[in-house]
């Protein structure tokens, strides 16, 4: 376990004193997917290096120790070793990059790169480290899968269904491909409320504090439009799609380098959301549709990607289909369901640039839940019906579920206990975690 979350200088001063049988992983950020991918490594004995941006409430920490502040989850957990701090790569790539270099410099191996969130992923890419290994498809292949323009272009030649989507004139020069309509047009074909989504989600997020907003009537989507233009990022308008709550499907797959035929893929639906019809995933499954791992993994072919992804789609009601949404092209907060079903994504990436072998023994039915907004859901919505039986709870107090059955959870584990004991310290307090994932 990391006793600690290191300064930057106080990680490679421990990390010259580790000795190492394997390459270690470097999984960024270090909170709920993190800590899914450091348990997936390390039940096969591959040690873990947890580097996330300092943050955090009170003082800034000890600098006699070496120790910073940081209230992401995946520390103090059995199966991280190492912990600490590295510049964040957004505010400072060359920093970023150095960084890395100096941990995997004093840990004295080469190591492989696991990033939990989108800027994570790409920083690693384009940084490229030097004695960084990336699991993963580079930059530009990123960028292509990533670009909501470009997505939607591929799904269009593959015959996928997505939702309808408008390229904006008004934002034109900013983008990659050329614009479909005008605001004008794009909302006489649409109709409201609709949509308002950026080809590449970074820089939005940053402007708008989202990656998608919902515009009631003509006036509020020019204004979001024309700020956008501002800041000079290229938006699209789309549907509105009336979803059928508790049937969106995600393909959480591993596509090797050898390409998609020899793909690793779990089909899981998202039962449940907190909040209910808009927030993120609480209750996940496995499912049985084909055409969802089809047209994901095409998707993922003609785009040249290689690595661990989840393609996400929605039951249009209208349409009577499935919509492919969006990829994303690393890790995310359920990954531990398609681990304990049988598909240990991350074990298998970290096999295919290593001397490490692993293969699947076979997918069983998996569910996976994540206590603290399930548990949320069921105090506070009065029209929610729990899902999980008698049995189901006993197990989970338990601990027995770590052992037998067709159920995981996200962060809570009794036999590391540590996560959750740092979940109780923060949720409780006047603090806030920049990252729900």
């Amino acid at each position: 376990m990391a006793d600690q979350f290191r300064s930057t200088e106080g990680l490679i001063d421990a990390l010259a004193d580790a000795d190492f049988d394997r390459p270690p992983a470097l999984v960024s950020n270090a909170h709920i997917t993190g800590l899914g991918v450091a348990h997936a490594l390390d039940a096969h004995d591959v040690p873990v290096i947890a580097l996330d941006r300092a943050g955090g409430a009170g003082d800034a920490g000890d600098a006699g120790t070496g120790t910073v502040t940081h209230d992401g989850l995946a520390p103090p957990s059995d199966a991280v070793d190492f912990a600490g701090a590295v510049t964040y790569p957004l505010d400072d790539l060359d920093g970023f990059r150095e960084d890395v270099e100096a941990i995997v410099d004093a840990a004295g191996t080469e190591a492989v790169a696991f990033g939990c969130m989108d800027e994570w992923a790409l920083s690693y890419a384009e940084a490229d480290p030097d004695g960084v290994r990336l699991p993963f498809a580079g930059s530009e292949t990123l960028d292509d899968v990533l670009n909501k323009s470009e997505l939607y272009a591929t799904c269009e030649a593959l015959g996928v269904p997505y939702p309808e989507t408008y390229r904006l004139a008004e934002t034109a020069a900013a983008g990659t491909r050329d614009a479909d309509a005008s605001v004008e047009e794009a909302a006489d074909a649409l109709g409201f409320p609709l949509v308002v989504k950026p080809e590449l989600k970074r820089d939005f997020e940053e402007a708008f504090g989202t990656n998608v907003i919902e515009v009631a009537d003509r006036e509020e989507f020019a204004d979001v439009v024309a700020a956008a233009s501002e800041e000079g990022i290229a938006v699209m308008a789309q549907k509105r799609v009336d979803i059928a709550t508790g049937k969106d499907h995600s393909l959480a797959s591993y596509v090797p380098p050898s390409g998609s035929d020899d793909a690793l893929a779990v089909v899981g639906n998202a039962a449940v959301r907190y909040p209910r019809d808009f927030g993120t995933s609480c209750l996940v499954e496995t499912a049985d549709e084909p055409a969802i791992e089809e047209r994901a993994l095409a998707v993922l072919d003609d785009a040249g990607y290689h690595g661990i992804s989840e393609s996400e789609f929605v039951y249009d009601e209208a349409r009577d289909e499935f919509l492919l949404l969006d990829v994303n092209t690393r890790p995310w907060k359920w990954i531990s369901m398609p681990v304990a079903a049988g598909a240990n994504l991350p074990m298998a990436a970290y096999a295919a640039v290593t001397d490490a072998t692993y293969e699947s023994d076979g997918v069983e039915p998996t569910r996976w839940v994540y206590l603290p907004d399930y548990l949320s859901l069921l105090a506070g919505d009065e029209t929610f019906w729990d899902q999980l039986s008698a049995a189901d709870w006993r197990r989970l107090v338990s601990g027995e579920f770590e052992r037998e059955g067709n159920l995981t959870t996200g962060v809570y584990r009794p036999a590391d206990p540590g996560p959750a004991a740092k979940l109780f310290e923060t949720e409780f307090v006047d603090r806030e975690y920049y990252c729900s994932c």
